[in-house]
């Protein structure tokens, strides 16, 4: 019974957290991938294009509950991400038409554009701040527990409870709709076809007939949509916080080159691994030594591996011991 109860215990805090935050992970640095695939440079203005997407959903979602319009038990932030994703492209390819098409004409160097992202970060950090404000925005609705954690004690008899939230749950299995769907597009549609082309290489694609203007507008609407998904589902789950989206940047930029920069496979284990290694860094294992020793023996250290205030670091760490022993990342040689 201790051991199931220690098991509990790390599915609680570990496990299904873990999954959440893995698949949030996996999104965001999906759409790093694709712009250093295709696009050929690192965007940093990716965590604020999350952050952009993510507020156009939460005043769309804000509307529908004024009007009294919900899907519920789901949350009504679902029925306004379409047009949260819609806002989005069409913001992204402003930004694309108006500032990166200039240096992509002028064949800059991707340190060229790497500091336009940087730049395109600021300006959209600051009008994100301008138009919702830099205070914490909680827009969730719906049904809060499918399971609560006195209803798991009620049915198991055990000690401790295990409480899944809709938020998890919505973004585990939303994540895995949108990777099947994008690999899908990627491998059997002459578009994504093109894509991989292209990313493989561009002379060759062109010689071949692919339109350059095409794939950049297919992957700026797929980087956008993927931005706003995972902007969203993480808002949904820990709450619509502008400024810790630019934060978000290192554990996703982490997962993408842990993984392997320029694969799509890469970025999606590349996400769960720095979730996890967050977790499991951070994690206090006091209580559950205290169910696996025997009997007699009091556990006194919280047997905390790092604070939680370093969680940000660990992704910090991963990235440099990856970049030292294996800078191509878990799939070595893999691209688009």
């Amino acid at each position: 019974m201790d051991l199931i109860n220690a098991l509990t215990l790390l599915g609680n805090f570990l496990i299904v957290p873990g999954l959440t935050y893995g698949s949030q992970l996996a999104l965001g640095a999906l759409g790093v991938t694709l712009v250093y695939s295709v696009l050929r440079f690192s965007n940093f203005a990716h965590g604020e294009t999350m952050a952009f997407g993510a507020m156009l959903t939460i005043l769309v979602t804000w509307g529908f509950q004024h009007l009294g319009i919900s899907i519920s038990p789901l949350p009504t932030a679902l029925l306004a991400l379409p047009f949260g994703i819609f806002g989005t492209v069409l913001f992204t390819l402003f930004i694309d038409r108006t500032v990166y098409a200039y240096h992509r004409a002028r064949k800059a160097s991707p340190i060229v554009f790497l500091i336009v992202s940087i730049g395109v970060m600021f300006v959209m950090g600051g009008l994100i701040r301008f138009v919702i404000g830099p205070n914490d925005q909680v827009f969730f609705d719906g049904t809060r527990f499918l399971l609560s954690a006195r209803e798991f004690r009620q049915m198991t008899g055990l000690a401790e409870g295990l409480a899944i939230r809709m938020t998890q749950v919505v973004t585990v299995v939303t994540a895995m709709i949108i990777v099947v769907a994008l690999f899908w597009f990627l491998n059997h549609t002459r578009t994504g076809k093109s894509m991989r082309a292209y990313a493989d290489n561009e002379n060759l694609a062109l010689l071949s007939g692919i339109n350059p203007q095409r794939v950049v507008f297919i992957t700026w609407v797929l980087v956008a949509a993927l931005a706003t998904i995972a902007g969203t589902l993480y808002g949904l789950d820990k709450s619509f916080k502008p400024f810790v989206y630019m934060q978000l940047l290192l554990p996703i930029f982490a997962s993408a080159i842990v993984g392997g920069v320029g694969n799509p496979v890469g970025a999606i284990a590349g996400g769960y691994v720095i979730a996890f290694s967050e977790l499991i860094l951070t994690f206090a294992y006091k209580k559950v030594l205290q169910y696996l020793a025997p009997e007699g023996v009091v556990v006194d250290s919280l047997m905390q591996i790092l604070g939680t205030d370093y969680k940000i670091a660990v992704s910090f760490i991963i990235l440099v011991i990856v970049l030292v022993v294996r800078p191509t990342g878990l799939f070595q040689g893999k691209t688009l």
